[in-house]
């Protein structure tokens, strides 16, 4: 008894020690690396998603919102992955400013967005202590993300989304939490899941868990 209740204080220590919170090398390469690839996505969505956001918008206004889930995919995917705080802020920021540098039409604004982005989806992993990453929390992270775009877009440039009518506003809202729980959460899920598939995960738990499951 005394030999299991050691081994149950030391898995105990070790669950809540703040080594599970302290970056790698590994971490800090692999965050680099999703940002970079992310960005890329960000770039080529910039061109489709912008078009899809235009002809939505042009139906009813607010409604393209539904196309922005997948700007907000950065943070939802490095926090899934790395499981470290500042991980979904970091992967976000990074992509944000591969975008901007490769080339588009918001500039310096992309990386603001990347910021209160990252931060929204980092709230959420924060709130689960960084210990919870299933389906549900991948969801409300990219419902995370939307709300820090609606809060950035209400205020910021030169026609902030304030000066427009609540009606726009309130569907605008539900389409960027529409758009962050599936492009943003449910892909970022399931790309996760399948890079680590690959094996290229091995040495993060996302990647330990995709094992055990097999």
């Amino acid at each position: 008894m005394h030999a299991s209740t050691s081994a149950s204080a030391s898995s105990t220590r070790g669950a809540s020690s703040p080594s599970r919170y302290r970056w790698r090398v590994i971490d800090i390469v692999v965050a680099a690396v999703l940002g970079v690839a992310i960005g890329l996505v960000f770039w080529a969505w910039n061109t489709v998603g912008y078009a899809w956001f235009v002809a939505m918008d042009g139906l009813t206004p607010g409604v393209g919102g539904l196309a922005v889930g997948i700007w907000l995919i950065g943070g939802v995917i490095g926090g899934l992955v790395i499981r470290k705080p500042g991980a979904a802020l970091l992967v976000e920021v990074i992509a944000a400013i591969v975008s901007m540098l490769i080339g588009n039409v918001w500039g310096v604004s992309t990386l603001l967005s990347g910021l209160v982005q990252g931060l929204g989806a980092e709230l959420i992993f924060a709130l689960f202590l960084y210990r919870r990453f299933t389906l549900p929390v991948a969801m409300l992270a990219g419902v995370g993300a939307a709300a820090g775009a609606w809060v950035f877009e209400l205020f910021y440039g030169s026609s902030p989304n304030i000066l427009k009518t609540a009606e726009f506003n309130a569907i605008y809202l539900g389409s960027l939490v529409v758009s962050g729980a599936v492009l943003a959460g449910v892909v970022g899920w399931l790309a996760v899941r399948a890079l680590a598939a690959t094996g290229a995960l091995n040495r993060f738990a996302a990647g330990r868990e995709a094992r055990r499951e097999v």
